[in-house]
């Protein structure tokens, strides 16, 4: 069992002892706190949007989430299965005090977490969520009498509002994806992105799709990362199919991948650099991903006239920077892309309507797309680490190895050398220490990674 308290949100194994995964208690006990931390910050605005996508648990734990902000008398509308950029996009219009989304991202099916929005339609900030942590651990909250409870209100229309605001994006070329008559075949992995993402496709006059594990039912025909070795279904039904290309999406609907139509990826990490080079051709501005993500969007935002910004990981951070810096477009390597004028948080459906409005402009099959863009390999690697592991320190000794490179210490330690670099980062989420290096051959990429990782094991 694991129950994981973040900032962002809490995330946990369905099951077990309060406390040790996410039991019905601590998903009282953990909405009750961030009920409460809204009413603070605002006692007139008592609307929450919550929606879920498609696990097994999601019935319950919406339930669960429905009465206890119910009972603290906040008034509920619930999108039901959804997708977390729907719910962000339904907060901003209902304008509703929060919303919480019920998924645990790319997890697997016996993960469920809420994660936490603000007024905005955003994650909320570090100091929110810590102060909605410290809620919960004193079990600081007063719940509502009978004559103030809150309503409830389902709500089943922000399919076709989301779609209808791909579809009329002014970047979005429906006319010249309509014209290209495109097969497309569709990995939903058994979730809420088999209604949603059919539908825009639709919308797109898209020509013919097929989808894989398109029944919502949230028992992962395979792992929900949309990763490659996870994509091998969707790699042989479009070379089986002859399909012009394969979308695959995460559970919750806000990481996108492309397959080409011999099967091979287009990689995830290429997704926000098309979707950019896209974006930046019509409209001039600056760019921001997170500093684990490929080198390549700064290549193309600079051959753009545009200026490239990283950003510490986490999406939170990424919205924060690309703010800072009035970044057009921006996002995260694991195939997030964020598009500030339509909502400031990652979404597939966009990231797709772009994405094939920049290939049916370019008149490109998706392998040739892929082939006009630089090629960059990053190693992705983790080490784990014992309890009570100083880390800071580890972090310092490396640092101190590798003074003459240029680093930066906005996020843990990234340290480049001439156009390859390594990041170092703790996770926020496992006892870990992730190490991911870039280099223009997969080998050298490769032998950064273990160079560093055998530093590591060196000075633990």
């Amino acid at each position: 069992m694991a129950l994981i308290k973040s900032i962002s949100g809490i995330r946990g194994t369905i099951g077990g002892r309060p406390g040790e995964g996410l039991s019905p208690l601590d998903v009282v006990k953990f909405t009750a706190a961030y009920g409460t931390w809204l009413l603070r910050q605002n006692a007139e605005n008592k609307k929450v949007v919550i929606g879920r996508d498609g696990r097994i648990s999601g019935e319950m734990v919406k339930n669960l989430v429905v009465s206890t902000l119910n009972g603290l008398g906040i008034d509920v509308v619930d999108l039901d299965l959804s997708t977390t950029p729907t719910v962000e996009i339904a907060v901003k219009m209902e304008q509703a005090a929060g919303g919480i989304i019920l998924t645990a991202s790319h997890n697997p099916r016996e993960w469920n977490a809420l994660k936490l929005l603000n007024g905005e339609g955003e994650f909320i900030s570090g100091a929110d969520g810590a102060e909605v942590l410290e809620l919960a651990a004193n079990e600081d909250f007063v719940f509502a009498d009978v004559s103030k409870l809150g309503t409830y209100r389902k709500d089943d229309s922000y399919l076709q509002k989301h779609v209808d605001l791909v579809v009329n994006y002014p970047l979005v070329d429906v006319k010249a994806i309509k014209a290209c008559n495109f097969k497309v075949v569709v990995d939903a992995v058994n979730s809420t992105g088999a209604i949603y993402v059919p539908a825009l496709l639709k919308a797109l006059g898209v020509a013919e799709v097929e989808v894989l594990f398109g029944e919502v039912n949230g028992k992962f025909s395979h792992n929900p990362e949309p990763l490659p070795e996870n994509l091998t279904a969707l790699s042989n039904e479009v070379n089986k199919s002859e399909a012009d290309f394969g979308i695959a999406v995460d559970p919750d609907v806000d990481r996108l991948c492309f397959v080409c139509e011999d099967g091979s990826m287009f990689g995830e990490e290429y997704t926000l650099v098309a979707v950019a080079d896209y974006v930046l051709k019509h409209r001039k501005g600056n760019t921001v991903s997170n500093m684990s993500s490929t080198q390549a969007l700064k290549d193309i935002t600079l051959k753009n006239g545009g200026e490239y910004h990283p950003s510490a990981v986490g999406e939170v951070n990424v919205v924060t920077k690309m703010k800072a810096v009035n970044a057009v477009i921006g996002g995260e390597g694991n195939g997030g892309i964020i598009v500030p004028d339509l909502h400031y948080g990652r979404d597939a459906l966009i990231g797709i309507g772009l994405f094939l409005s920049h290939l049916a402009q370019s008149k490109k099959k998706m392998k040739a797309l892929r082939n006009s863009y630089p090629d960059y390999f990053i190693s992705k690697n983790k080490i784990e680490l014992d309890k009570g592991i100083d880390v800071k320190n580890i972090f310092e000794k490396i640092k101190g190895k590798y003074k003459k490179q240029p680093q930066n210490t906005e996020d843990g330690l990234k340290i480049e050398f001439d156009k390859d670099w390594v990041h170092l980062r703790t996770s926020n989420t496992e006892p870990i220490i992730r190490i991911y290096a870039e280099s223009h051959n997969e080998t050298t990429a490769d032998n950064i990674a273990r160079k560093i990782m055998q530093d590591i094991k060196e000075f633990i």
